[in-house]
């Protein structure tokens, strides 16, 4: 079997090999609807939604006397008190100080954890856990579409403004104090079951998990408590506008493809795995793979640990100073986007780029080049959906924070350059401008105090 790095030199350089790629957009394999999209993406916003999480993450569990040393070898994270029912927003860089990726840290036990997020870290971890020969041991659950054998657990989101009273009702009455980001259990059909709190909506919510086999038990239960309060199910069309609307970078592409010292991580990636077949998307074109890269404070992720050594805190520390993106939504204009689907009735390639609704995004890693009065400004706009809590376009992006402010007007650029490209999945098209308006992220609504994880030290 050969390795990322073979793939990246047979395909003339990582940019080259990631615009190729064959694939699109990242799966979610659950039912596309369950009723319609438009009223399951509202129902987070205005009673409750059910998501099925189980499928589209893989799992890595680490257990050991190691287990704290190397997630704080590796992450950018506060340990602090870190142990059994404490959770994170995991956060690990490159040698430069360049985003890996993120994933969500589950304190099991004391010195037993659970990562669970798109391929990136769960990658990144188990290859250091062996590689710097820690006293731990890792086994791996991987996502549905990767695995022979089924999955270990179910994984459900119960969200929006009346998901706290429905879960109290499966519980059989008031469910114990969990503080924000901390882990506790409820009563499902006279079951534990173990609970992280968060919130996509104004409103507290939880999300569940346990044992595959109790899956449907589990679901069935807390629909039927909460059918009169109108709960309803989500599925994947309406999961897919998600972190676009709460302001959650949902898929950084990966700084494993250049840095000198992860050349022999590049070498025990496969080439058949995620970073190799993973696609780059958008009118965003830099012959340089590293201005596709992130910081973590370009994402938000404010929480750094400065005061301890971990890979790629040296590199921070020197670029505190450097300028910032800022991440914001895109209120795409109205008319602008109504002449995109106008276009699609004009004949040959004067069509510009179809907008799939609700997530518009056709690429694993999408990015738009974004100007402000005719200028380029520093970052990008990615992963454009429709919501239907605000009634419009929306793009998440990370700007240039000295060149806009809350209520500019900026202009981006819609489609692939030279008319598409070789990938099946883009078809002929031009570019075009779309005008927007920079609002703050998350959306002023009740979405604004929602699901942002990534703010848990």
């Amino acid at each position: 079997m050969g390795t990322l790095q073979d793939k990246i030199d047979q395909s003339g350089g990582a940019l080259e090999m990631l615009r190729n790629s064959q694939i699109g957009s990242y799966v979610f394999p659950v039912a596309p609807e369950f009723s319609n999209w438009r009223d399951e993406c509202e129902a987070w916003n205005n009673t409750a939604v059910l998501l099925d999480q189980s499928h589209h993450m893989p799992d890595l569990y680490v257990e050991g006397p190691d287990t704290i040393r190397l997630l704080s070898d590796l992450g950018i994270n506060k340990f602090k008190n870190f142990g059994r029912n404490k959770a994170k927003q995991f956060v690990c860089c490159n040698h430069n100080g360049e985003v890996i990726g993120d994933a969500v840290l589950f304190g099991l036990d004391d010195h037993r954890v659970n990562l669970v997020g798109r391929p990136h870290i769960p990658n990144w971890v188990q290859y250091n856990a062996v590689a710097g020969g820690y006293d731990v041991v890792v086994e791996r659950d991987e996502r549905t579409i990767a695995s022979t054998r089924g999955r270990r657990t179910f994984r459900f989101e119960v969200q929006g403004p009346k998901a706290w009273e429905v879960l109290e009702r499966v519980n059989g009455g008031p469910i114990e104090d969990i503080k924000f980001f901390n882990m506790g259990q409820i009563k499902v059909a006279g079951r534990n079951v173990r609970a992280l709190k968060h919130g996509m909506a104004a409103a507290p919510g939880l999300e569940l998990w346990g044992p595959a086999d109790e899956a449907e038990e589990v679901r069935q239960t807390i629909l039927e408590a909460g059918r009169d309060l109108g709960l309803i199910q989500g599925g994947a069309r309406a999961y897919s506008t998600a972190s676009t609307e709460s302001g959650w970078y949902a898929s950084v592409l990966p700084a494993v493809y250049t840095d000198p010292k992860l050349a022999d991580y590049r070498k025990w990636l496969p080439d058949r795995g995620f970073e190799a077949g993973a696609s780059l998307g958008g009118s965003m074109v830099s012959d340089r793979i590293e201005d596709y890269y992130i910081r973590p404070w370009d994402a938000g992720y404010n929480f750094i640990d400065y005061d301890r050594d971990f890979i790629g805190r040296d590199a921070l520390v020197a670029a505190k100073d450097e300028p910032r993106l800022k991440k914001v939504t895109l209120m795409w204009n109205n008319e602008d986007v109504v002449d995109i689907f106008r276009s699609q009735f004009n004949e040959g390639d004067e069509r510009c780029k179809f907008m799939e609704a609700p997530a518009a995004y056709y690429a694993t890693f999408p990015f738009d080049t974004v100007m402000k009065n005719g200028e380029k400004i520093g970052g990008f706009s990615t992963y454009v959906v429709y919501s239907s809590n605000a009634r419009r376009w929306i793009s998440l992006a990370l700007l240039d924070s000295s060149a806009v402010s809350e209520g500019d007007e900026v202009e981006l650029t819609w489609g692939e350059p030279n008319g598409g490209s070789n990938r099946p999945l883009v078809e002929r098209h031009r570019q075009c401008t779309v005008r927007a308006t920079v609002s703050s992220s998350p959306l002023e609504s009740k979405v604004r105090e929602g699901y942002r994880p990534y703010l848990a030290a």
